[in-house]
C-alpha cells in the first residue's frame, strides 16, 4: 500500500521540506488514501444485478436430477424442470435444456423427451444409444406422444406456465438412461455446462449442486421412498440477455385531460425505412405472405408498423372518479402478426393496490416479495374467456377494468400519482413514458384567479410602498 501511495504521489518521493511542507504532504497522503479505498470499492463492492428481479427476487428455474436406479454401466435418472418464477414462464415452442458430459457418457435411452441430434455412435455395434455426443441438446415431446414414450409431466412442447398463475403446470420432466458413468455417488460426475433455452436466450445456469435426495411418498401416503442420488442446477432469467430490444411499451390516458401520451417513439427499436421487411403495414395487400412463419424453432416477431415498433402496448387509462372509489381501465395490444400469447400476464407495481375492490374480466393476485409492501398485483385472463391474446389484427386485445378505494391519506390525481410506477407484460419490463409527459390535472378557473389577484395586490402594494418612500 505504501508503494502504491508513493507512485500516486510523487511529491513523498523527493520532498525533503519542513514544517507546512508536511503539512501538505500528510494531507495529500490522506487524499491518496480516500482514492485507493474508492477505487477498492468500486472494483470490488459491486455486482451485476442484470439476473435480478426486484418485483420476483427469488423467482428462477430449477432443473432437479434424481438418480433412481443403477445399471452395469450407469444410472437411470428422472430430470423435473420447475419453474419457480412468479409470472415468467415458457412459452411455444418450449424450452431446451442441454450440458456437457464430465467423461464419456451416453445416453442410451429417453422417456418424455428426445435429443436434437444423435451424433456419432459408430463405435457402437448391437445396440446403439440414444445420443453419443458430448454436448446433448434435450427439448420435450409433444402432446399426443404414445403412453409407452411418457412419464408424469411430460409431453407439453416444452411449456411451461408461471408457479402463481398455473402452478400445476409449472413442471416438466423426463428420464435418462446413462451409460459409461459412474454406478456409485462417489463413481458418478456431475454434468457440467448447463444452457437453458426458452426458447431463445437469456437463462444464465449456474453448476450443479449434490443436495438431500428427494424423497417421494406413495399413492396409499404409507410409505416413503428417497432417491440414489440428487442433485440441482438453478437458472435465471436477465432480460438483457433475451433481447436486444424491449418487447412492451405503456400509453396513459385520464378523463381529466385530454392528452393522450403515447409510448416512446422506438421505444422498441426505429422503423428501418431501407429494410422494407421490418414492419408491416396494417392493411398491406402483401400481409399474408409475410407473416408466414418460418421454418427455424424460435419465431421471431413480426410487428405491425408504429412509431413506437413494440410487439405489446398497454393503455392504462384512469377512467372514472367517485366519491370513495376511482376506476381504470387496462387494454392490451398486440402488434406482433406472428404470435399468439397464451397464459399471458401482465404485472403492475401501484401504491393503491393494497385497496383493489375489484379486477373485472381478469384474474388478479396480489404480490408481496416485500412484507411491508403491497403495491404489486398480477393479473391474467379468465380461462376460455380471454387467456388468450390473439395475433395483430381485429382480434389482437384484451381489456379489463379495476376498481379501487380511495385512501384519503395517499389519494391524489396530482402529478401522476394515478399512472403505473412499473408495469411488465409475460415477466418483461415494459418502457414507460418520461414522468413529465404524463396528463396531469388541469389548472383549476377559481384558483387561477385568486392567484392572479394575489399576484396583482402584491404588486400594487409594492408599488405604493416604493412610491411613498419617494415622495
Amino acid at each position: 500500500m505504501d508503494l502504491l501511495r508513493r507512485k500516486m504521489d510523487p511529491c513523498i518521493a523527493g520532498s525533503n521540506s519542513n514544517g507546512s511542507g508536511n503539512g501538505s504532504i500528510r494531507r495529500i497522503r490522506s487524499l491518496s488514501n480516500w482514492v485507493v479505498v474508492l477505487l477498492l470499492l468500486f472494483c470490488f463492492g459491486f455486482s451485476s444485478t442484470d439476473a435480478y428481479d426486484p418485483l420476483d427476487p427469488t423467482g428462477n428455474i430449477t432443473i432437479k436430477w434424481d438418480v433412481m436406479s443403477w445399471t452395469p454401466d450407469g444410472y437411470v435418472a428422472v430430470v423435473t424442470i420447475f419453474n419457480f418464477q412468479a409470472y415468467r414462464h415458457i412459452q411455444a415452442p418450449g424450452w431446451s435444456l442441454g450440458w456437457s458430459w464430465a467423461k464419456k457418457e451416453v445416453i442410451w435411452s429417453m422417456v418424455g423427451s428426445q435429443t436434437t441430434e444423435q451424433g456419432d455412435c459408430s463405435k457402437f455395434k448391437g445396440n446403439i444409444p440414444h445420443c453419443c455426443k458430448k454436448n446433448p441438446l434435450v427439448v420435450d415431446l409433444l402432446p399426443g406422444t404414445p403412453y409407452n414414450q411418457q412419464i408424469a409431466n411430460c409431453c407439453k412442447s416444452g411449456v411451461l406456465n408461471s408457479w402463481v398463475q398455473d402452478p400445476t403446470n409449472a413442471a416438466s420432466s423426463f428420464q435418462v438412461s446413462v451409460g459409461q458413468a459412474g454406478t456409485t455417488n462417489k463413481t458418478v460426475k456431475l454434468p457440467r455446462n448447463f444452457t437453458l433455452l426458452a426458447p431463445g436466450p437469456g437463462y444464465t445456469c449456474g453448476p450443479a449442486k449434490i443436495v438431500k435426495p428427494t424423497k417421494f411418498v406413495t399413492s396409499d401416503k404409507r410409505r416413503v421412498t428417497q432417491a440414489l442420488m440428487t442433485w440441482n442446477v438453478t437458472c435465471t432469467y436477465s432480460q438483457f440477455l433475451s433481447q436486444k430490444t424491449p418487447t412492451c411499451c405503456v400509453s396513459l390516458s385520464s378523463f381529466y385531460n385530454d392528452t393522450l401520451v403515447p409510448c416512446p417513439t422506438c421505444a422498441c427499436g426505429c422503423q428501418n425505412y431501407t429494410q422494407p421487411g421490418s414492419c408491416v403495414e396494417s392493411g398491406a395487400p402483401y400481409l399474408a405472405s409475410a407473416v408466414s412463419t418460418p421454418t427455424t424453432s424460435y419465431v421471431p416477431p413480426l410487428v405491425q408498423c408504429t412509431r413506437h415498433m413494440c410487439p405489446i402496448r398497454i393503455h392504462w387509462h384512469v377512467k372514472t372518479n367517485y366519491k370513495d372509489y376511482w376506476r381504470v381501465k387496462v387494454t392490451i395490444t398486440n402488434f406482433n402478426y406472428r404470435m399468439n400469447y397464451t397464459q399471458w400476464n401482465i404485472v403492475v407495481q401501484h401504491p393503491n393496490f393494497d385497496n383493489l375492490t375489484t379486477a373485472f374480466s381478469f384474474n388478479y393476485k396480489s404480490l408481496t416479495p416485500y412484507d411491508v409492501l403491497n403495491d404489486t398485483a398480477m393479473l391474467w385472463g379468465i380461462k376460455f374467456y380471454n387467456d388468450l391474446l390473439s395475433q395483430a389484427g381485429p382480434l389482437g386485445n384484451v381489456q379489463s377494468e379495476l376498481l379501487f378505494r380511495k385512501d384519503q391519506s395517499t389519494f391524489t390525481f396530482d402529478k401522476g400519482w394515478a399512472f403505473p410506477r412499473r408495469l411488465y407484460f409475460n415477466g418483461d419490463n415494459c418502457v414507460m413514458p418520461p414522468p413529465d409527459a404524463y396528463p396531469w390535472l388541469p389548472n383549476s378557473g377559481p384558483r387561477t384567479v385568486i392567484r392572479l389577484l394575489a399576484s396583482a395586490m402584491i404588486t400594487l402594494i409594492t408599488l405604493a410602498f416604493l412610491s411613498s418612500m419617494y415622495t
